[in-house]
């Protein structure tokens, strides 16, 4: 999908892999299609796009079909043909767009629903963009730090696996012929690698970790599985700030962003809950819904929350001075900005102690691996002469 300028075109009927006419005339797009996901960058270009078109001065349904016409084959076209249908019969947007919860979120929903009472959707959208953009960029920066120690431990694992299967066996066979005996490290080591080269083993490891991965996924579901998991990832020595950071500065966006566009706090805080992904953020959330409906204002309920330390005090500072001054979803944006460099520096900070940690690991097993292989050069010369 590439940016491109659109004209309104004829409508015309959404194609045939979308779905069909029901027998009551209601256009039914097809189950596997509500049910698929779009990129994010798509997705971005698509909300950009339609806000632009819209401040034009173009109609919703002909913008979002002319859109349509413009792009490749492809499921977000088929979806944006469905919407275009489900609006030309009655529906509006926001309720059009509920149908694929896949691949808009419950606060794109939301915004909408609040830009069709204000009047004012082409602002919303731009908004829209804005978040996504900001979003989809945090989201890499994440990716991009947990990227160095993945290459890392593959490139240690390609390393190690190349000394054991290749170069050991060479010193193995050596020694094997000469009836000599290998160092104790080297045997090890020796034992090792044919206990990994022995087919029935590796079928049962290999039983074994499917089955792990499918125990940890049913685990995963269960709440003392939430409770640990998402415990292990706030805890975790170097990534657990990073990833603090991320949440925070996720839900802060989204704060700041419906409110600022007339959403209640009550529905920013409901959205809040479903996009963090942490059962401690969403506890905290809804601890803080409760508060406020009980006429605590947001920075007293967070105070409260069983789960408030997850929350630096100066960031509640913050937000207790912009209900002060009434100013509080500007103010929110402002701590938005503010985490979004502190997430930076925190990934700064986790690369900068993963690189020597790491090389240090690798060293370690690099070195007892070139030790074991060593030992059996400098006793090769007396082996050979037996």
């Amino acid at each position: 999908m590439t940016w491109q300028t659109v004209k309104p075109m004829p409508r015309s009927t959404p194609a045939a892999s979308a779905g069909g006419k029901s027998p009551f005339g209601k256009w039914e797009p097809d189950p596997a299609i509500s049910k698929a996901r779009v990129k994010q960058s798509d997705l971005i270009l698509f909300t950009t796009q339609l806000s632009v078109m819209l401040d034009s001065g173009v109609v919703l349904s002909d913008a979002i079909e002319a859109m349509a016409e413009q792009m490749r084959p492809s499921v977000l076209r088929e979806v944006i043909l469905d919407i275009a249908e489900r609006i030309k019969n009655g529906d509006s947007f926001s309720m059009a767009l509920s149908k694929y919860p896949r691949i808009f979120t419950t606060m794109f929903i939301s915004m909408v629903k609040a830009s069709e009472a204000s009047g004012k959707m082409a602002e919303m959208l731009s908004v829209l963009s804005g978040y996504l953009n900001a979003d989809a960029e945090t989201r890499k920066q994440v990716k991009s730090a947990m990227i160095y120690p993945i290459v890392m431990l593959m490139m240690a694992v390609a390393a190690t696996g190349s000394l054991m299967f290749f170069v050991l066996p060479r010193f193995t066979r050596i020694y094997q012929a000469r009836g000599a005996t290998l160092p104790k490290l080297t045997q090890i080591l020796v034992n090792f690698s044919s206990l990994m080269g022995n087919p029935l083993f590796l079928a049962g490891m290999v039983s074994f970790f499917i089955a792990a991965a499918f125990g940890l996924a049913a685990w995963k579901k269960t709440l003392m599985g939430q409770k640990v998991l998402d415990w292990i990832k706030v805890h975790t020595p170097i990534f657990g700030t990073m990833f603090i950071d991320a949440v925070l500065t996720r839900s802060m966006r989204i704060m700041a962003t419906m409110v600022n566009t007339g959403v209640s706090m009550l529905d920013a805080l409901a959205v809040m809950k479903i996009s963090c992904g942490n059962y401690y953020f969403r506890r905290l959330w809804e601890t803080a819904d409760q508060k406020i409906r009980d006429g605590y204002q947001l920075s007293d309920a967070l105070m409260l929350s069983p789960y408030s330390k997850l929350i630096a005090s100066g960031i509640l500072q913050m937000l207790r001075a912009g209900e002060k001054s009434g100013q509080i979803g500007r103010v929110c944006d402002k701590v938005s900005l503010f985490l979004e460099k502190k997430l930076q520096n925190s990934i700064r900070t986790s690369t900068a102690l993963i690189e020597p940690l790491m090389i240090t690991i690798m060293g370690a097993v690099i070195g007892t691996l070139a030790i074991a292989l060593l030992l059996p050069v400098f006793r090769i010369s007396s082996v050979i002469s037996q």
